[in-house]
């Protein structure tokens, strides 16, 4: 990825206005959760923003022309203390609705049951209800298995609905591709017809080096990764074309990381994990490498894991409940650049490092650069860091545990380069 390339894909299309302000970090990075699993005290460090998997089968049952008496589900789940519970900690809630839990074919009359359902969930929950608990609504997370036919009535229904249940309530995409619908994902072409509808569009990515069987991921710096970076640069480019200013969500990225060996047999026996020290460093510089992409969100996935080791199994920044070096690394990046927004890439030499400015959403007297080696070659050397745009008061590595890794500030400044990000703390 050039240097420029975030600057020009955000001004594409918008030559007569000026760009939205960066997200601060505290408003970019989330947390992918799910439902009762979710534990809002313990991940509340990492950042405040999480996305719920929501199985609109819960709420509906085989009966999609019957409304639930929300906020209970029909399973009896109570959203209302679910979400009220994570709402008390003061996260903002993304629920994605996902009604490909329900096969097409149980749909009783799908355009009418999904609207009605879309007004009544908007209603309860979307920001002018009495009991405020979403910021967002997500319609799909990956109905490949739709067609795209019917995914398209489906996203005009449901937001038909929403919209006319609580307008304040926004509304995203499932997971987008500029491509050919896949299993995981749908075209671009799905929703361009009812972009009016759409508030957030959608994506998701991970750095997928090899599929199956090994299913092997790289350092989000690889040129190697054909999909990882550059499928956010094309949906950006698309977005900039046809509805310039919406604000693109990258919903999932992650990586597993597990203690335990592969299996001998099955299906994941060739699979290839990476150590949790990889996972907490490629998951920080994902956020890096993202937060200077035009994109307004990011999501990691996934927020506990049970040590399984294949794919998806693993992903956690927690493992059984318990934090993961990258549960520390990203409650440290939080600790750091909660409050910051990206502002340039200082130095981006691929294969060599990197170097991004951070400046204070509110202090504008206050400086974080961020510099590593974006690699996946565990490099290490000297570099030198001459003309500092301010006063060096703190620098601090990425940490793997609860303490803090203090680097002592020495002038002229010389600094040890790895691929674990090293945060330089600034005052004008």
């Amino acid at each position: 990825m050039k240097t420029l390339f975030p600057f020009l894909c955000l001004a594409a299309g918008l030559a007569h206005a000026a760009p939205a302000p960066r997200p601060p970090m505290k408003d970019f990075l989330g947390l992918n959760g799910h439902t009762v699993q979710f534990k809002p005290d313990l991940y509340r460090p990492v950042c405040g923003v999480v996305r719920d998997y929501h199985p609109v089968e819960w709420d509906l049952g085989k009966e999609t022309s019957a409304l639930p008496k929300l906020p209970m589900a029909k399973n009896g789940v109570p959203w209302d203390k679910v979400y009220g519970s994570w709402k008390d900690k003061q996260w903002t809630i993304d629920a994605c609705l996902m009604f490909e839990s329900i096969p097409r074919e149980q749909w009783k009359d799908m355009p009418a049951d999904a609207k009605a359902y879309g007004r009544a969930f908007a209603k309860q929950f979307g920001p002018s209800s009495a009991t405020p608990l979403l910021e967002s609504v997500e319609i799909g997370n990956e109905p490949g298995k739709w067609s795209d036919k019917d995914y398209t009535t489906m996203l005009r229904a449901m937001a038909e609905g929403i919209r006319e249940g609580d307008p304040k309530l926004k509304i995203a995409t499932c997971n987008l591709t500029t491509g050919k619908s896949g299993d995981y994902e749908k075209s671009v072409t799905t929703i361009e017809n009812n972009l009016p509808l759409v508030d957030v569009l959608n994506i998701h990515s991970y750095a997928q080096l090899e599929n199956w069987p090994t299913w092997k991921r790289s350092f989000p710096e690889d040129p190697a990764l054909k999909k990882y970076l550059p499928d956010i640069e094309a949906l950006c480019k698309w977005r900039d074309e046809k509805c310039p200013g919406k604000p693109v969500w990258l919903t999932e990225f992650g990586y597993d990381s597990t203690t335990k060996p592969s299996p001998t047999t099955g299906d994941f026996s060739k699979w290839v994990g990476v150590s949790d020290l990889r996972q907490a460093q490629w998951l920080t510089r994902s956020v890096l490498v993202f937060s200077a992409m035009p994109l307004d969100r990011a999501y990691v996935y996934f927020f506990d894991d049970k040590d399984e080791p294949q794919l998806h199994g693993s992903s956690g920044l927690t493992r059984n409940f318990q934090p993961k070096p990258s549960f520390h690394a990203l409650s440290h990046f939080q600790k750091v650049l909660g409050d910051y927004r990206f502002s340039r890439i200082v130095k981006n030499e691929p294969g060599k490092v990197r170097l991004q400015e951070y400046l204070h959403a509110t202090d504008p007297k206050k400086i974080v650069w961020v510099i590593w080696s974006p690699t996946g070659e565990d490099k290490s050397f000297q570099q030198a860091i001459p003309n500092l745009p301010g006063k060096l008061t703190t620098i601090e590595r990425m940490p793997l545990d609860e303490k803090t890794v203090s680097i002592p500030v020495k002038t002229p400044l010389t600094v040890e380069v790895t691929e674990s990000p090293l945060y330089l703390m600034m005052e004008r």
